[in-house]
């Protein structure tokens, strides 16, 4: 048990420094490395990337509200928009977990591969759209979150890598649309982390020290460590060259996408 401790300190040791140093959300390193973990300790496949996706939404629950605060005491989060955005946010990352534990692991982490080659692409590539709208009537903002909710909640991040540029897209600035996303990560991370406890409550084999699809060791051991080391990568972050790392984390992250699309089609 220590062993697999030290290794989940280890993974959100990376997954904080990422997000500092990059910007992205510690999901994007931290399920496809979870599932390369709970394969090494002999979990079932049967349930294994749906322990990787949940136990990730629950550690998001204590970045994102440490995120959102932060933004909202420097007064960048629009509310208004907030709360147009963020029920659709909850509808659809509740229903992602009714989709997951109803569908392989291995098309899970088939649409997490090709979904890592977006997030690559849009980091390689600095692809970012250009404000050239307004923000679209309530209802439509609502099933635009309900959709980007269901995505995050597939694929266990905070949706800061749809979120983000859809905001910015919608000429808001870009402090207010991380701002936005920050606050949008809270029932993401949330209703998430909740979801995929209840539907996994009566799966059977679970390991000890689980509560439905998520494994509190590792909650614990990368909760620890991922928001120090956040705060490491945003310092080094500035004396970095950021463009040049974002390219090298975007092959990092390209790599680990192909194999997952390799291994499982």
């Amino acid at each position: 048990m220590l062993l697999t401790l030290l290794l989940y300190l280890l993974m959100g040791a990376l997954a904080g420094l990422c997000a500092g140093l990059f910007g992205v959300g510690g999901g994007v390193v931290i399920v496809p490395v979870l599932i390369l973990a709970f394969a090494a300790q002999g979990m079932s496949p049967e349930f294994l990337t749906q322990m990787a996706i949940g136990t990730s939404l629950a550690t998001i629950v204590l970045t994102s509200i440490n995120s959102a605060l932060t933004h909202h005491r420097l007064g960048n989060v629009d509310w208004p928009v907030f709360w147009r955005f963020a029920p659709g946010v909850a509808l659809g990352v509740y229903f992602s977990a009714q989709i997951a534990a109803r569908i392989s692991g291995n098309a899970l982490q088939l649409g997490f591969g090709l979904f890592g080659l977006f997030v690559a692409a849009q980091m390689g590539l600095g692809l970012q759209p250009k404000a050239s709208r307004q923000l679209p009537s309530a209802p439509t903002l609502l099933a635009i979150g309900s959709g980007f909710g269901l995505l995050s909640g597939l694929f266990g991040i905070g949706g800061g890598s749809l979120t983000v540029p859809f905001l910015s897209w919608c000429n808001l600035t870009m402090q207010r649309a991380v701002a936005v996303s920050a606050a949008c990560g809270i029932p993401i991370a949330v209703i998430g982390a909740l979801s995929y406890i209840q539907v996994g409550w009566q799966c059977d084999g679970l390991p000890e020290f689980s509560s439905g699809y998520v494994y509190w060791p590792a909650f614990i051991g990368i909760g620890v460590a991922a928001a120090p080391m956040a705060r490491v990568g945003a310092r080094l972050a500035q004396r970095l060259p950021s463009d040049k790392l974002r390219r090298l984390f975007a092959v990092f992250l390209l790599c680990i996408s192909l194999q997952f699309i390799y291994r499982n089609l």
